[in-house]
């Protein structure tokens, strides 16, 4: 990811930007403010980087109203800011924030963006350092961070299957005139192949389902019957999976896979040839099953040239 203009902005404002250079210094200055991260109660905070007034800075480059001061007018879009951030990352973890409730995943989003800020031109990416950040802090999630882990992992992987590129997929044609021993496959770079410690799968569904029926109801006319408290889905016990996060026609889908199944995919994305990565499957397998396993991954487009 590039670096953001801004991450260590100049103390003070140019007095006048009539030069390249000045413009850029007051850009930073601009930009450092805007995301500075807020300050409790969702204020923005009182004080600059050096110590001084945040007021006192602010005064050198916007200037007041008839309504509101200058600090005032910056506070606006400094919260705009932080709460498109935070919402965004609401929206990208569901099922994460359904695990861990509403204050326990709130915290956690405040403590990931604080070290983690978006740094990108698309907010696509705010997510993309959320499973390390829970390997190293894992405070934020206990005593659920096994769990969170999964999660993390998984509604990451949706996002790489919504836009992550696709390849020129491979025929069944092609793959049969090539010598297996040398053939190396790919899989599409949207796939994404997890080895999980909780059916985070089927736990999404019903949280989906719940925030369905719940959106419903909040949709429901005035002489319907008012909905009760929101029902909390229970968190999955310990169940060892194998999922492939994947897209067909522009929708998300997740596909349980055996776990031959898995090795046969993770050896081919490493890059193994095809004989040595069927090999990988490991004893008990049948011809007959790699068959009908190959045939549905060659129909749900999986399967591409290794460049």
């Amino acid at each position: 990811m590039r670096k953001t203009p801004g991450k260590n902005p100049p103390r003070r404002a140019p007095a006048r930007p009539d030069s390249a250079r000045a413009l850029l210094a007051f850009q930073r200055l601009m930009h450092g403010a805007l995301v500075r991260p807020l300050a409790p109660g969702d204020r923005m905070q009182s004080r600059w980087t050096d110590g001084r007034p945040m007021a006192e800075v602010v005064a050198e480059f916007i200037k007041p109203n008839d309504r509101l001061t200058s600090f005032d007018r910056l506070e606006i879009y400094n919260r705009m800011y932080w709460f498109r951030i935070i919402d965004s990352f609401y929206d990208d973890n569901p099922g994460l924030r359904a695990a861990l409730g509403d204050r326990k995943f709130n915290r956690l989003a405040l403590a990931y963006l604080a070290k983690h800020p978006s740094r990108s031109f698309t907010l696509r990416n705010l997510c993309v350092q959320l499973e390390a950040f829970i390997r190293r802090e894992p405070r934020w999630t206990a005593p659920h961070t096994a769990l969170a882990l999964d999660l993390a992992r998984f509604e990451w992987a949706q996002t790489v299957a919504f836009d992550e590129a696709a390849q020129p997929v491979l025929t069944a044609a092609e793959v049969g005139r090539a010598d297996p021993a040398r053939l190396r496959l790919d899989l599409q770079p949207y796939v994404t192949l997890l080895a999980l410690r909780h059916p985070v799968d089927t736990y999404m569904l019903a949280v989906k389902k719940r925030d369905s029926l719940r959106s419903e109801a909040s949709n429901a006319t005035a002489s319907a019957r008012p909905a009760g408290r929101t029902r909390k889905v229970p968190r999955p016990r310990r169940e060892r999976i194998w999922v492939a996060v994947h897209r067909v026609d522009n929708r998300l889908y997740y596909k349980r896979l055996e776990a031959p199944a898995f090795r046969i995919l993770t050896a081919l994305r490493a890059g193994r040839p095809l004989a040595r990565a069927v090999a990988a499957a490991g004893r008990g397998v049948t011809p007959a099953q790699v068959q009908d396993w190959f045939a549905l991954w060659m129909q749900l487009g999986w399967i591409c040239r290794r460049k």
